[in-house]
Order: C-alpha cells, then structure tokens, then sequence
C-alpha cells in the first residue's frame, strides 16, 4: 500500500472509485491525503493544518476495511503535521462510532478534555448537502513521544510528494 498527497491528476480516480472529496478546495494548505493499492485508491483522510492540526474525513472503500487502510492513512497524517513541526494531532469521531473509536485508542489516541459537541441539521458541502445528527469526541495524541511509530517509517510506503 503506498499513502501519498492527493495530486491534481488523482482528483478523477478518487472520486470515480467513489471516495468523495468534500473538503476540496480549501486554500488553507489543507490536503487530502490517498491510500493506494497499485493504481486503485482505496481510502483517503483530510489533514487540516489548523492549530493544532486535525485528522478529518477519513473513508475507506467497503472492500478495503479491516486491512490496514485507516491506520495507514492516520499515520501518514501524524508523519505530515509532526514533519510540519506540530506534537499534537486532534481528531473528532462519533460518540457511537465503536469501530473508529477502538481503532483510534488502539493508536494511542484519547479524549483531548473538550465536551462533546451536538452537531444537528444540514451542512453544505462541496458534494451537496448533507444530513448530520451526532455527537463528536475530540481527541487527540501526542506526536512528540521518544520513540513513536510517528517518527518511524514502518510497513507502509508514504511518499512525500505533495504539499
């Protein structure tokens, strides 16, 4: 599996393999981050270069989970804001989300001490509109622990082109 910056020239299989783009374009250095299996993008994540930074958006193709993809992809994204000089990533996932939430704690991510928030109606995004009703966890995790896998290349193959 090879994780590397979403390129211009990406734009078209991605959503063409049914991953959405949602948070595209944002002008704030903000980027969409793609797992790939050879040529097939098989998942991405969002990293917002906000202060801290924040993992978001992150979507795996149906076929595809419970490989490894989601880990991959949120390393990958601890590697960009760590490189970037940042120790802290922050993350929301739904407080029913018991899948997300035990991969996230698994990779040593905790809740950041802010309260839950509500999030209800229709937001617009990029794609169109969209229905929510959930409540959000922030969590977070310290990019700057001595001898982190953040610091570490591991398995997979993260390419730094890109942003």
């Amino acid at each position: 599996m090879n994780v590397r910056p979403l390129r211009p020239e990406d734009t078209e299989p991605v959503l063409a393999a049914g991953l959405g783009l949602a948070r595209l374009p944002r002008g704030d250095g903000s980027f969409y981050l793609v797992a790939w299996e050879g040529a097939a993008p098989v998942g991405h994540a969002h990293l917002a270069l906000s202060d801290p930074p924040e993992l978001q958006d992150v979507s795996v193709l149906p076929a595809h989970r419970r490989r490894g993809v989601a880990t991959a992809l949120t390393r990958a994204a601890e590697q960009e804001a760590a490189a970037r000089g940042h120790d802290t990533l922050t993350l929301t996932v739904g407080i029913a989300n018991e899948n997300a939430q035990a991969l996230y704690r698994a990779l040593g991510y905790h809740d950041s001490g802010l309260p839950p928030v509500r999030v209800q109606g229709t937001v617009q995004i990029r794609t169109g509109l969209l229905e929510v009703d959930d409540t959000l966890l922030t969590w977070e995790r310290d990019l700057s622990i001595s001898g982190d896998p953040v610091r570490r290349r591991g398995d997979m193959n993260f390419s730094k082109e890109g942003p």
